[in-house]
């Protein structure tokens, strides 16, 4: 059985328009409303221990689909099973299930130290206190906040609080766990943290993670494969390696060549394309069924010190499907 399962999920809203000038005054009298459509028509499995990147661009529903997975927010129409259960009947054998974690909210309080709100939390979840200390040391040492906890929350950098929030999400063992921008607004080496913290705790668990992110390194590091929505609907489902060949069928190969012929006349091989020359280095792009070839006709032609091959930015990829809306 699919640990989330999701068939012709909808979401709608009634928005009030609004106008201005005199036809504001229509609205005194009489208010009329827009639908907006959130969601339109998704369809996905997830399997149990899945790590899943669920993207698309501000607006394209996200952080609806989440909550309605989660039970915040009833469909317009479809069917969800989360666990089995159905999210926003909200039973207490499925919320003991999951977790949510966003990066713009907080469910440490934040004039006491979180050691207390994991207290509180622990009687909510019924944890025998000898079981809820073990899984606070546990977690805390995984994330190296062990001499964090006892400190009022409001004490803390912005990354540290966000490690202290996974600690009061994952007390009670979910075996889903929905992350919502879970990085948002940390440094580049606190989001290196998070993201082996996450994919140790996915090893370890097995628990199905759903995670969205601005950040493609997120996605990269932790995400084989990504469910990508666009203006509420479901533009692709499948291996991240698999999008990366459909929209990127080439790799980019930089070398570096001997300060001598840095800046020479250069025998390229025909399937190979400039695309930068700058400061001794030179980017080119070949098809990736060429670029075994083109690599060994580089290096037999060229005095090469340095040669790397790489995949094009994933953020070129998905800017490229932002922009079309389509895959």
């Amino acid at each position: 059985m699919s640990q989330v399962h999701v068939r012709n999920l909808q979401k709608s809203y009634q928005v009030p328009v609004r106008e201005t000038g005199l036809k504001a005054l229509r609205g005194v009298i009489r208010r009329q409303h827009s639908t907006v459509e959130a969601i339109r028509d998704i369809s996905f499995d997830i399997e149990p221990g899945e790590v899943v990147g669920f993207i698309g661009p501000n607006g394209a529903g996200k952080t609806t689909t989440l909550k309605i997975l989660s039970g915040l927010l009833h469909p317009t129409a479809g069917e969800v099973r989360v666990a089995g259960e159905i999210p926003w009947e909200r039973r207490g054998d499925y919320l003991r299930q999951i977790s949510m974690v966003m990066g713009n909210k907080s469910q440490v309080m934040w004039d006491i130290p979180s050691l207390d709100s994991y207290a509180v939390l622990g009687e909510i979840y019924r944890i025998p206190s000898s079981e809820l200390q073990r899984r606070i040391d546990e977690l805390a040492a995984m994330l190296g906040v062990t001499d964090l906890i006892a400190k009022p929350v409001r004490m803390l950098s912005l990354g540290e609080r966000m490690k202290c929030e996974l600690v009061a999400s994952l007390l009670h063992q979910p075996a889903v766990l929905f992350l919502d921008e879970p990085t948002l607004g940390l440094d580049v080496s606190v989001q290196r943290r998070l993201r082996e913290f996450i994919r140790e705790y996915n090893r370890r668990t097995g628990a199905t993670i759903i995670l969205t992110s601005h950040y493609m390194a997120d996605v990269e590091a932790l995400c084989s494969r990504l469910i990508v929505i666009h203006e509420g609907k479901l533009i692709y489902d499948g291996a991240l390696a698999g999008l990366l060949e459909k929209l990127a069928p080439f790799k980019l190969i930089r070398l570096t060549l001997d300060g001598d012929h840095a800046d020479g006349a250069l025998d390229l091989p025909p399937q190979a394309e400039l695309i930068e020359r700058e400061n001794g280095t030179i980017t080119l792009r070949a098809s990736r069924a060429d670029t075994s070839a083109v690599t060994a006709r580089l290096l037999g032609a060229l005095p090469v010190v340095d040669l790397a091959v790489e995949n094009p930015p994933i953020e070129a990829v998905i800017d490229q499907i932002y922009t079309g809306g389509t895959v």
